[in-house]
């Protein structure tokens, strides 16, 4: 997936976007047609439909899918359906006129800033879809077909104005077979990590690698090791932007267990300079025994990976032997961003597109095209998961309640950059764990006293 696939980019395109906003009405339903019960929301049968998809890391497979099976239901409606890079430069002027496409798939790097968008009205509530029927089992709503979570973590001022396709688990990644090779184990503790690391280097391996030119990676088992320590409070209080909160202790000594891979020499020599397909592509030749990543790796890797190679996620360590998490605890999001936008052509159209997108058969298509573990509840029942996919649903399985997410990168686009920055400069020893603490510190804390920031708490 693309490395930048959480922060929401501020700058151009959100000031150009505020400074032309209207209110844009949510309820505009004046091309809306009959409903029945074979047409909930009122589709107008022969009202053309535009859906825009990032063709990422997920490919487009599953779209197509969802495409395929609207024109079967609504024959005399064209369906123009594109797969996109940068989907923020292509439809940012779009937005802007009022004359965006039905459906917009918002993910990858340059990809619109939600946050702008909220704020100017330009995205349709899409309550009237998650009352609406499934389209599997009619006696439920759509809304309860999705995994806890999906619902809120698209609801901004009380309004659900995006869906989340994919439920991602972030954890270290390595491979089974390269493990049973040479006898190791996956650590439980950081500390068993780092004794582990030293065996792994008389092996002629590299211990680790990552995606140097996007730290955000490296953050991923950071503020895993911190949350895991400190507990749900950790987690709210660096959202909410409570002062100090990044140099809490357990916030300080997840930043030293990052830096210890690289003060012992324990990363791959040039990880710095990696983009995020290099370092999985060196870790898949065996050049290096665990790199942190996102569940989307074994589909972003699967052109590639070597037969037998067997990639899995372990969940990340634990910090101490006194965490407040317990050890298979794992930072989890939903991620891939559809939106219908309020000011679009065929608004009942794009919410009919996404109940069929969001349909079993269709999410079960996602899970086999993109190795990923779609939202819809019961979509991978009865498949037979790859490796890593298998590795991934049994962390969710194994997590139970304990299942934690920050809100910072959405919220707060200027203190995500920080905290990358920040881990850049920690990884390659340019600062130390205190120095790295007191940069992110002053960020959200700048942050804190921006009054043009629109805050949001937990």
């Amino acid at each position: 997936m693309n490395p930048t696939r959480r922060v929401l980019l501020a700058g151009a395109a959100a000031a150009t976007l505020s400074g032309c906003a209207t209110a844009g009405s949510s309820d505009d339903t004046t091309n809306k047609g009959n409903t029945s019960a074979e047409n909930p929301l009122g589709v107008p049968a022969e009202t053309p439909l535009e859906v825009v998809i990032f063709k990422g890391g997920y490919g487009d497979a599953y779209a197509i899918d969802a495409q395929n099976r609207y024109k079967q239901k609504y024959p005399k409606a064209a369906v123009d359906q594109k797969g996109i890079q940068r989907v923020g430069e292509v439809l940012q002027p779009r937005f802007v006129a009022d004359s965006p496409p039905d459906v917009v798939d918002n993910s990858g790097a340059g990809r619109l800033d939600l946050a702008t968008l909220v704020s100017s009205g330009k995205l349709k509530d899409l309550k009237e879809l998650l009352d609406a029927p499934s389209l599997d089992d009619p006696s439920k709503k759509v809304r309860d077909t999705l995994m806890p979570g999906v619902v809120d973590e698209g609801t901004f001022d009380g309004k659900t104005v995006i869906l989340n396709y994919s439920s991602v688990l972030w954890g270290v990644w390595y491979s089974k077979s390269l493990f049973a090779k040479h006898g190791w184990t996956f650590p439980k503790t950081w500390a068993e990590m780092l004794t582990l690391n030293e065996e792994i280097k008389k092996a002629g391996i590299a211990p680790w690698t990552w995606q140097g030119k996007y730290p955000e990676y490296m953050n991923d088992p950071l503020v895993s090791l911190a949350a895991k320590a400190g507990g749900f409070d950790l987690v709210k209080s660096i959202d909410n932007l409570e002062p100090n909160a990044w140099k809490s202790p357990a916030m300080l000594a997840a930043a030293d267990a990052i830096y210890q891979l690289a003060a012992r020499g324990h990363i791959m020599a040039g990880s710095e300079a990696l983009s995020h397909t290099e370092a999985q592509n060196a870790w898949c030749k065996g050049q290096a025994a665990f790199i942190p990543c996102g569940s989307w790796l074994e589909g972003e890797q699967q052109q590639v990976t070597p037969a037998g190679f067997d990639m899995v996620m372990g969940t990340v360590p634990a910090l101490t032997g006194s965490d407040k998490l317990p050890n298979g605890a794992v930072m989890a999001a939903s991620s891939e961003s559809f939106l219908v936008p309020a000011k679009a052509k065929n608004v009942q159209g794009g919410l009919e597109f996404l109940r069929i997108l969001f349909s079993k058969q269709v999410a079960r298509g996602f899970a086999e095209s993109a190795k990923a573990l779609p939202v819809v509840n019961g979509a991978t029942d009865g498949l037979t998961l790859p490796s890593g996919l298998s590795s991934v649903a049994q962390a969710v399985k194994a997590a139970g309640p304990n299942v934690f997410s920050y809100r910072f990168r959405t919220w707060y686009a200027p203190l995500s950059k920080a905290v990358d920055d920040a881990t850049g400069e920690l990884l390659t020893k340019r600062v130390n764990p205190e120095q790295w603490a007191d940069r992110v510190q002053k960020a959200a804390d700048a942050v804190a006293k921006d009054t043009s920031i629109a805050k949001h708490t937990r």
